[in-house]
């Protein structure tokens, strides 16, 4: 039987690789390729399975999964620069002939017609309030996740969340991005 990747008692990484491997790296990479793009996707979700895979896990700060989005989340703001200019350049042209990942992630957290604005007001957040809003919406980590992701206090996700939504809510004239539409 497999040994299944998120217990209270987690398996060793070294011994059970292939299996956390096989389990999360599809999520992982889809993460990283929504706040990136596929090509940096590709080596980027490589580099946090080589890092889980070197060690360094510790089974306090809670599951697997929210460390290796944590270690994801790094590897990212290893590449801020490269992603602040994509959010600016998404804030400044909308329409795209070819929708890109991002273009599909922002559509589902905000209805179509905000994509620019809130690109820019995502470009706009500091980085620590962008990783946590984009942890919530696009890696879909509950703030407990968040927390040990960033390897900080779940109140801090909560004040981090809070703040960018007003943000974010202020940018785009009263409207939240991070409910979803009914209509």
């Amino acid at each position: 039987m497999a040994v299944p990747p998120d217990l209270a008692d987690p398996p060793d990484l070294r011994v059970h690789f292939e299996q956390i491997f096989n389990a999360h790296f599809a999520e992982i990479h889809r993460y990283i390729a929504r706040r990136l793009s596929d090509d940096t996707a590709d080596d980027l979700a490589a580099e946090v399975f080589l890092a889980a895979y070197r060690g360094g896990y510790d089974a306090s700060r809670g599951g697997v999964r929210p460390w290796l989005f944590g270690i994801a989340t790094h590897l990212i703001s290893r590449h801020r620069r490269t992603e602040i200019r994509r959010w600016k350049a998404l804030s400044r042209t909308a329409e795209r002939l070819e929708p890109s990942h991002e273009d599909a992630a922002l559509a589902r957290v905000a209805a179509g017609e905000v994509v620019g604005p809130l690109a820019g007001a995502l470009a706009a957040l500091n980085r620590g309030d962008r990783d946590v809003v984009l942890l919530s919406v696009l890696g879909d980590l509950s703030h407990a996740e968040v927390a040990a992701a960033l390897n900080i206090p779940a109140g801090t996700v909560a004040s981090r969340l809070n703040r960018a939504r007003k943000q974010l809510r202020k940018a785009l004239g009263d409207v939240n991005p991070l409910e979803e539409t009914h209509g």
